[in-house]
């Protein structure tokens, strides 16, 4: 079952989800627009390595916006904290922000129950866009979780900023051993 607009609004108010800042006017039918925070982090080699940390570069998004190009990944960010220890909550980019093609949050969208902090967006657009901070570059839905729950302790918790990844903190010893 996903959570109606109302129930979302009831949920944050009384504490069973977080959404901070919380504005009713970013309340929809069955989702809660998320805004655009003022970093993005993008990657400072030409190949990634998904075994090694990858060194990075964060910007600050002006008032006047940033211009996002085609072809480079930027790691921005949520404004609004937002976590739940009983709803599982999926990210997606809003209409709106895809017809003006841009690519938000396509390959991992679901968020794990217990995660509280600012949500790591991949953006990409498909010619040159330019953002600003505080606009409203997605959507969050919750769903109710059936079963038993193990709260979220990863490596992300507590999110402030766009985070690069930690894939490489996945290798088993032997794996790191090898590479």
């Amino acid at each position: 079952m996903i959570l109606t607009g109302p129930e979302i609004t009831a949920a944050a108010c009384d504490g069973r989800l977080r959404i901070d800042p919380f504005d009713p006017e970013q309340v929809n039918p069955n989702s809660y627009n998320v805004r655009l925070g003022r970093h993005l982090t993008t990657y400072t080699t030409a190949v990634i390595d998904a075994h090694r940390p990858n060194p990075t570069t964060t910007l600050t998004i002006g008032d006047d916006g940033y211009v996002l190009q085609p072809g480079e990944l930027y790691l921005g960010h949520t404004f609004e904290q937002v976590g739940s220890d009983l709803f599982v909550p999926l990210l997606f980019g809003r209409s709106s922000v895809g017809r003006l093609g841009l690519f938000v949050e396509i390959t991992a969208p679901i968020g794990d129950i217990g995660f509280h902090g600012q949500w790591t967006l991949m953006l990409t657009p498909v010619q040159p866009l330019r953002v600003y901070p505080g606009m409203e570059i997605g959507q969050i839905m919750f769903f109710v979780a059936t079963g038993p729950v193990d709260l979220y302790a990863g490596k992300y918790q507590g999110a402030r900023g766009p985070q690069p990844s930690r894939a490489w903190q996945d290798l088993i010893p032997a794996q790191a051993a090898a590479s």
